[in-house]
């Protein structure tokens, strides 16, 4: 994807072995079960679910702003511009600050990471927040997706595992928990589909208590060995199960890249996403889309043949190899383009009543950056109104400055946006190690 170095066509990135799948879900069943999924059909039998022993719900406290990062985050603030009336200031130091997750009664916000870290912010007053490990003596990795169900129990959705914290959000700072394998490790993708390549995760939790997740294929562009076992599987797709106990997987949307943004829309419960562009097309092709599920599962969103609304993908210079594989009948275009290789990730409706009537409701966009485009591109926040008909709008800049247009340098990197109790808006920042907190006043 545009954002993190991408793997040759036809060439996987690999990291180390992850173990196999546990005795008594034997791997022979799960690739059933995939399947199953991939189908169409839902799978009713859970698969093994350990719980892993007790260990300390968080960390010591250090204060969100008391370290050498912080001044530095300062010194971008003169560089970020915003439309009239809002303002921005770093709101904690988290390193390597990811994806977001507010709890549901807005007591804490909970960030993942690219590491082997999670992390929590809790705001003890308007100006008192403090920053925990969560778990720490958990092994993590690739920790990237957060999300809450509304009982107060907080998803982990790691490279090839998804992990639930039971009532995380009424636990006390000495209390422990036992997480439980919602999907046991090596269970989430097929072993040898896991690599960090394309490989963060991310998650919601719908009012049904079902967990929804984004699971990035790991290729440029899939070989075409690959592309049906993918649909099968949900991998460049998205997939849903029951939160409990990781029964009833189903896939819903496949034809997708990578999407390492989803959300679901207050009220219908609809799922929107983003996806990242193909590379090596050019600098200003394919464009990055935001996408909304409106059929019957599962839906195909039309990768590897096509990207946005008419870029041809297969036969292209990077996909030789699927100039005579067959396209879908029917496959859906993207709500909304957005310039090329920006990295569009984290998306969230504006729930709140702080800003202005004209953003209630509509969708805030996170650009990370171009990894590899000639001159640089992204680094921003961009808002995407919502016509009458429900459809999306033009996206337009909400809060850009931190690409150097003059160097082409990053001064910070948005990751994931999320709304947080007062109606101000989270922004996280993997490259300035950052949650930063945009407000409005009227002028």
């Amino acid at each position: 994807m545009a954002g993190s170095s991408a793997a040759a066509h036809g060439t996987l990135v690999r990291e180390m072995s992850l173990p196999t799948p546990t005795a008594r879900a034997p791997h022979r069943f799960l690739l059933g079960a995939w399947f199953a999924a991939g189908l169409g059909l839902v799978t009713d039998v859970a698969l093994a679910q350990p719980t892993l022993p007790a260990v300390p719900w968080v960390g010591p406290a250090t204060p969100a702003l008391d370290s050498p990062g912080a001044a530095a985050a300062r010194a971008v603030l003169p560089h970020l511009r915003l439309p009239p009336g809002f303002q921005i200031e770093p709101f904690a130091m988290v390193p390597g600050a990811r994806h977001l997750a507010v709890s549901p009664s807005g007591t804490q916000l909970v960030v993942g990471s690219r590491q082997d870290r999670v992390w929590q912010v809790r705001e003890r007053g308007p100006a008192d927040r403090e920053v925990r490990l969560v778990a720490p003596e958990l092994s993590w990795r690739l920790p990237n997706g957060v999300c809450w169900g509304a009982d107060g129990t907080l998803f982990v959705a790691e490279l090839n595992r998804v992990l639930a914290l039971p009532r995380a959000e009424s636990l006390s700072d000495d209390d422990r928990v036992s997480a439980v394998a919602v999907v046991p490790q090596g269970q989430l993708v097929p072993p040898e589909e896991a690599t960090a390549n394309h490989g963060a995760r991310v998650c919601r939790v719908d009012a049904q208590g079902r967990l929804y997740l984004a699971l990035g294929q790991p290729y440029n562009v899939q070989p075409r060995g690959k592309v049906a076992l993918y649909e099968r599987l949900g991998i460049g797709g998205i997939i849903r199960m029951d939160g409990r106990d990781g029964s009833r997987r189903e896939v819903l949307a496949v034809g997708i890249r990578n999407s390492v943004g989803l959300t679901l829309q207050p009220g219908s419960q609809t799922v929107w996403f983003t996806d990242n562009q193909t590379d090596r097309l050019g600098d200003d092709t394919p464009p990055g889309e935001l996408n909304r599920i409106t059929q019957p599962a599962p839906e195909h969103f039309g990768y590897p043949w096509f990207q946005g609304r008419d870029v041809r993908i297969a036969g292209s210079a990077v996909a030789t190899d699927l100039t005579d594989l067959p396209p879908p009948p029917r496959w859906t275009r993207p709500q909304a383009e957005f310039p090329a290789h920006q990295a569009q990730l984290g998306l969230t409706f504006y729930t709140g009543q702080q800003f202005p009537p004209e953003y209630r409701g509509g969708i805030f966009v996170a650009a990370h950056g171009s990894w590899n485009r000639s001159q640089p591109t992204g680094a921003l926040v961009q808002f995407v109104p919502l016509r009458p008909d429900g459809s999306a709008g033009t996206p337009q800049v909400f809060a850009e400055g931190w690409l150097d247009p003059a160097t082409g340098r990053y001064r910070g990197r948005p990751v994931d946006v999320a709304v947080w109790r007062d109606g101000s808006l989270l922004v996280s920042d993997d490259a300035a190690g950052v949650v930063w907190r945009i407000h409005y006043r009227q002028p």
